[in-house]
């Protein structure tokens, strides 16, 4: 599957790419906060190539590191606080994009 051209997946694309079954995707989305894609009007999800990366991210934590799901949880709240911008321009900028986003993914629907 070529995703080059795309911003956004259904939850079986997100499945095939992340080799993930798509219930343990639906738990791991009840189980990780960090983990939550957009939902378009029709409730179907629409995960960004982000969420891939978390999605990603979590598989290595847990099947590679074998943590639990507490220590993947920890880990990458941990991560979050670390990453977090902490100048509040750089902030706005990103949540700017994050709106322009959501406005474009409306806009298609």
């Amino acid at each position: 599957m070529d995703i080059s051209d795309q911003d956004y997946f259904n939850i079986g694309q997100a499945s095939r790419i992340t080799q993930i079954p798509a219930y343990t995707l639906r738990y791991w989305e009840s189980e990780f906060k960090l983990l939550r894609p957009f939902r378009r009007s029709s409730r179907h999800r629409r995960y960004t190539r982000k969420d891939l990366d978390l999605i990603l991210k979590i598989k290595e934590l847990l099947y590679e590191k074998k943590l639990t799901l507490a220590g993947a949880k920890r880990t990458l709240l941990d991560e979050n606080r670390n990453h977090e911008p902490t100048n509040p321009q750089e902030f706005l900028q990103e949540v700017k994009k994050e709106i322009k986003a959501i406005v474009q993914e409306l806009s298609k629907v």
